[in-house]
């Protein structure tokens, strides 16, 4: 009887005190979640760090920055924080802190840093008898660079006279790595790219202006580095406005039964039957909404365009055609002596003999061939440097996506696919995401005064 009670009693001592023991000494370090903004710290700085220690709960943190520069190596301490012991003596357990979130202003400048390389230490400990008592211990060095000057920027080209819906180039160095550049036209951004030149810290950026864009819009080159600081510097530039004529389009019940019964517009063909005179209600939504969508889909293919320069001298415009429609013409479109819509023509409208050869206005590589709703069949060129030609309304496509051109190559016939009236070529010139004059493209004198004399200038620098 006495050996039985005994034995529950060592148990009962003996599976509290093993308990204790598994409890006290767990070795499962703290968790931390570190989120920066990024690895370059620039004058407006914050970190957030998460702790979390579901076992014995957190014991202490302290987070610091060192820079080697800095007062012979010495940390400058961010956050340090204690938390108090819970449980009776510490040794049995009780409420405990077992996650905390800070943020962490940074300022480097404060501290007596330079820019340069430094590091973030974080060290957090919990309450486990692990180490001596020390407990489980969490520890990292984070590598960050300090940068909180602004990049530098150069521009080597001098002459930038631009009309509404043209085109401009701007050549421009910089002094730095991993910076985002290029031209700051109004609302929109056209990147610069290297590698038109030798020395890789030259950039070149073609850049436009909208039909719609004239004097006083703001021009600037834009520089960002990994930091976030930023250079925004303006260049000698004159802007010449351009009007644009209007043209009438008188839709016939003609057009209406050749071109709407085909085309398609998804799970709104059905939809205009209950209309009165659903052929025009569905010529309507095609020359608004899908128009729409089309212009998107195209302007967005020079997005891939290579920083080559594949074209060389003026572009080829389709031999022997007449014009039937320009750039930035403002069209209404009437029904029966009534205005029924407007759109603006973004290309030039070519007729020659119907199924008529088209040519590569210049060199580069086929970056799109498919069927675009009201542009029909078309292919598109990648020029280099975000310089991009469109053909559309082609009877036929002759080459594939990749295939590399020369100018003069055939890469189509004309016709009338998509919203085309009659056979003809609809040409367009694309810069990055603008639709430009191509007249100006088709004009010797004003690439080499514009484009290439530039060019030719920074090459002899």
């Amino acid at each position: 009887m006495k050996r039985g009670f005994f034995l529950i009693l060592i148990l009962m001592v003996l599976i509290p005190v093993t308990w204790l023991f598994v409890y006290k000494f767990e070795g499962k370090k703290p968790v931390v979640d570190m989120t920066l903004p990024s690895l370059y710290l620039k004058k407006s700085y914050e970190m957030s760090i998460k702790v979390t220690d579901p076992k014995t709960g957190l014991r202490k943190i302290m987070v610091s920055i060192m820079q080697p520069t800095m007062q012979s190596g010495k940390e400058k301490i961010l956050l340090e924080k204690q938390y108090e012991s819970t449980g009776f003596l510490g040794v049995l357990p009780g409420a405990k802190i077992i996650e905390d979130n800070f943020i962490i202003p940074v300022h480097s400048r404060k501290y007596g840093m330079i820019d340069g390389d430094a590091i973030i230490r974080i060290a957090v400990s919990d309450y486990s008898w692990r180490g001596w008592g020390k407990g489980n211990i969490f520890y990292s060095e984070t590598k960050v660079i300090i940068d909180s000057q602004p990049p530098k920027v150069n521009v080597l080209t001098n002459r930038h006279n631009i009309e509404s819906g043209g085109t401009g180039l701007v050549i421009y160095k910089l002094f730095e790595e991993n910076i985002k550049s290029g031209i700051q036209v109004g609302d929109n951004f056209f990147p610069g790219l290297s590698g038109l030149f030798e020395d890789k810290n030259i950039y070149t950026a073609f850049f436009a202006l909208s039909h719609i864009q004239g004097p006083g819009t703001q021009i600037s080159v834009l520089a960002e580095d990994m930091a976030g600081n930023t250079t925004k510097r303006g260049f000698h530039h004159y802007i010449r406005d351009k009007k644009f004529p209007t043209d009438i389009l008188n839709i016939s019940d003609k057009f209406l039964k050749e071109k709407m019964p085909d085309f398609d517009v998804g799970v709104k063909n059905g939809f205009f039957q209950e209309k009165e005179n659903p052929l025009l209600k569905k010529f309507l939504y095609i020359n608004g909404e899908i128009r729409k969508n089309n212009v998107e889909k195209i302007l967005s293919i020079p997005e891939i365009s290579e920083n080559k320069k594949y074209w060389d001298g003026r572009f080829l415009r389709l031999k022997g055609s007449a014009r039937r429609a320009g750039f930035a013409d403002k069209r209404i479109y009437k029904y029966k002596g009534k205005e029924i819509d407007r759109a603006t023509h973004m290309g030039v409208d070519l007729a020659s003999t119907a199924n008529a050869p088209v040519k590569a206005a210049n060199s580069g590589r086929i970056i799109f061939t498919e069927f675009v709703g009201i542009f029909g069949n078309s292919v598109v060129i990648d020029h280099g440097f975000g310089l991009c030609s469109l053909y559309s309304h082609l009877s036929r496509i002759s080459v594939n996506k990749g295939d590399m051109v020369k100018k003069g190559d055939e890469i189509g016939l004309t016709g009338k696919t998509g919203l085309a009236g009659g056979d003809h070529l609809h040409y367009s010139m694309i810069v990055h995401n603008v639709f430009v004059n191509p007249v100006e493209w088709w004009d010797k004198s004003w690439i080499k005064n514009n484009i290439t004399s530039k060019i030719e200038f920074v090459k002899q620098m």
